[in-house]
C-alpha cells in the first residue's frame, strides 16, 4: 500500500504543476490580449530605419501601436503583476485546478465562491507567468503582433 500511495505522489505533484503552468499561460495570454484591446486603433509608431538612404528618403512605416514589438515587449515586462488579480479554483471532481480573475477589468462584482485567494497562489502564479513570458518572448510578440488566432491554445496546449 505505501509503494502504491508512494508511486502516485510524484504524478500528483507533476499535474499541480502542469495546471499552474498551464493557468499561468492562459491568464498571461488573456491579460496581454485585454491591454493590447485597450489601445487606441488610431496610435501609431514609427519603425524601420531613420538614416537617410542616398536619395534622400528614408526607410520609416508607421504601424498600429497596440500590437507593435516595442509596446508587445514593454507590456510583457509587467503583465505578470496581474498575477495578484488571480485566484485558485479545484475541481471537486477531478481535482484539477485552474485560475481566475477574482478582480474584474471593470468592475464589475465576481463570483468568488470555492477560490483560494491567497499570497501562495499568486506568488506561484506570477513566478509560473514570469517564467513562460521570458521563455516564450519571441513566440508570443510573434503570435501577438499579427493578430494570431487561437493564440491561448496555440501557445499554451501546443507549445509551453
Amino acid at each position: 500500500l505505501a509503494l502504491a500511495l508512494a508511486s502516485l505522489l510524484p504524478t500528483a505533484g507533476a499535474r499541480r504543476s502542469q495546471d499552474l503552468h498551464c493557468g499561468a499561460c492562459r491568464a498571461l495570454v488573456d491579460e496581454l490580449e485585454w491591454e493590447i484591446a485597450q489601445v487606441d486603433p488610431r496610435k501609431t509608431i514609427q519603425m524601420g530605419s531613420f538614416r537617410i538612404n542616398p536619395d534622400g528618403s528614408q526607410s520609416v512605416v508607421e504601424v498600429p501601436y497596440a500590437r507593435s514589438e516595442a509596446h508587445l515587449t514593454e507590456l510583457l515586462e509587467r503583465v505578470c503583476e496581474k498575477m495578484k488579480e488571480y485566484g485558485e479554483k479545484v475541481d471537486p471532481a477531478t481535482h484539477r485546478k485552474s485560475y481566475v480573475r477574482v478582480i474584474s477589468h471593470d468592475g464589475t462584482k465576481m463570483d468568488l465562491s470555492g477560490l483560494k485567494f491567497d499570497g501562495d497562489v499568486t506568488s506561484s502564479l506570477k513566478f509560473a507567468c514570469e517564467s513562460i513570458a521570458e521563455e516564450y518572448e519571441d513566440e508570443l510578440i510573434e503570435f501577438l503582433s499579427h493578430e494570431a488566432e487561437n493564440v491561448k491554445d496555440r501557445l499554451c496546449s501546443k507549445r509551453t
